[in-house]
């Protein structure tokens, strides 16, 4: 019960983190003219972020 309820708070904890990554002040923030290795800055900053949270979901279940 004690491991459920950790893996219970880590997955809400993502999900916070994942609303805060693509909510509007970060996007906003991301959305210039600026290029990373020919990416637009915005593109990379959100396969970036969405790379990380997938990586995060993986390690928070692999854990359980």
């Amino acid at each position: 019960m004690r491991d459920a309820s950790r893996v219970r708070s880590r997955l809400i904890a993502l999900f916070l983190a994942g609303a805060a990554a693509f909510g509007y002040p970060l996007l906003a923030a991301f959305n210039v003219r600026a290029t990373l290795a020919g990416v637009p800055l915005l593109y990379a900053y959100l396969f970036a972020a969405w790379f990380a949270l997938i990586v995060a979901l993986v390690a928070v279940m692999r854990r359980s």
